[in-house]
């Protein structure tokens, strides 16, 4: 009864702030918005697009010895990956710039849908999904392979930010504001932990817990959370053998450099021999079959040891200054209390915050090693199809937000 009652009243229920349904009347129900280059966040659109660029550089870069040393990977062809990240990054871009035009309030009617057709991916890809390093996360149409996962962050993000719109005037209570969201969100992580999944169940919770704590949850039930998060990830290493496993290899990598510790200790080669200004781009070492994964997971890396300090300084800056532009641009949005537009803002800078930190914090030995990509970087057609319609969202929240102060100047 209880979780029926999460579903019919927390899940559908009407919002008590449906602002957005003003911004809809008074900008307009814009299909196809004219947008000057001047109505687009300068930071935000090239911070994106310096990192998409840099990202497909080094993908190529990285993956140019797998590509040509393993048949399975395109029949020795040292351009596969290029093209394959090519082809997701055009797919991705279209797909934003599409999303760039739905309004915000379509966005908010459709949050409690989207966010059970995610539940139904992630449900489906345990049941029938591809099954590759021990790990069910992928479902495959034809040539096609598609990670639900990553998908479903977007989804949290818009939910997150509708619920606690519909909650704004309980969200302090424990019992209204906290505990459904809870239930929901540990339902999503027991699908996740199944695959498994843990990096993304860690993001998925980041942005959904990150957005309650915006929206006015009360402290003592945030710190209550954190303190059930850390038990909770105790015992999972309790539990999972591949956990422990990591672990150890990130308490001490050398010890374990053949075993447990080996990506680890192989990703601190790479930043050791990249010092200040790298070996100079396409030189890695640690790419030629050293790092297991060094177009994905160690994409970092390989930068580290291609580009150096410096090379690594830029990526971080530029997803600093994207991560802060997020949150300018929701503030700015709740300024003008368009609530659900301003929180679904914040909630994609929490996830690529949380994600790049977590990616790059593996990589440098911060972090136990995890299974989890650097956003709008890394090789991975869903990673980058789900960040690219963030973007869009992103852009048309700040669009709108531009729309209304110039409306209300006039």
């Amino acid at each position: 009864m209880r979780l029926a009652g999460i579903l019919t009243g927390g899940f559908f229920g009407k919002s008590a702030r449906r602002d957005d349904n003003v911004t809809a009347r008074t900008v307009g129900r814009l299909v196809k918005p004219s947008v000057p280059v001047s109505d687009i966040d300068p930071v935000l659109a090239w911070s994106s697009i310096i990192l998409l660029t840099l990202g497909l550089v080094m993908v190529y870069s990285a993956s140019i010895a797998i590509a040509e040393g393993l048949d399975s990977y395109g029949f020795f062809q040292a351009d596969y990956f290029l093209v394959q990240h090519a082809k997701s990054l055009c797919v991705g871009l279209v797909a934003g710039l599409i999303v760039f035009h739905v309004p915000m309030a379509l966005w908010q009617r459709m949050a409690p849908w989207l966010f059970l057709i995610g539940v139904v991916l992630l449900a489906v890809t345990l049941g029938i999904g591809h099954v590759a390093g021990n790990s069910r996360r992928w479902l495959v149409f034809g040539s096609v392979t598609f990670q639900s996962s990553e998908l479903m962050k977007l989804f949290v993000a818009i939910y997150a930010a509708d619920y606690t719109v519909r909650k704004l005037d309980v969200m302090s209570s424990f019992k209204q504001g906290f505990m459904p969201m809870t239930v929901v969100i540990l339902f999503v992580g027991c699908l996740l932990l199944l695959q498994p999944d843990f990096g993304a169940f860690v993001v998925i919770a980041a942005i959904a817990f990150g957005v309650l704590f915006l929206g006015g949850v009360s402290t003592r039930a945030f710190l209550l959370l954190c303190v059930a998060a850390i038990i909770g990830f105790i015992l999972l290493v309790q539990v999972q053998p591949y956990m422990q496993a990591r672990i150890r290899g990130f308490i001490d990598p050398w010890a374990y450099q053949f075993g447990d510790g080996f990506q680890l200790a192989q990703a601190q080669i790479a930043f050791g021999r990249g010092e200040w200004l790298g070996v100079g781009l396409g030189s890695s070492i640690q790419k030629l079959f050293y790092l297991t994964q060094p177009h994905t997971d160690f994409l970092l890396a390989v930068i580290a040891e291609e580009l150096g300090f410096v090379g690594v300084f830029v990526v971080v800056g530029f997803f600093t200054l994207l991560v802060q532009r997020t949150f300018v641009i929701g503030r700015e949005a709740i300024r003008l209390e368009r609530y659900f537009s301003g929180l679904v803002a914040q909630a994609i800078g929490l996830w690529f915050g949380v994600q790049a930190f977590i990616n790059m914090g593996s990589s440098m030995g911060l972090l136990p090693t995890k299974g989890i990509t650097l956003p709008l970087m890394s090789y991975g057609g869903s990673g980058l199809l789900a960040n690219c319609l963030a973007l869009g969202i992103l852009l048309r929240i700040d669009w709108e937000t531009r729309m209304l102060k110039r409306r209300a100047d006039t």
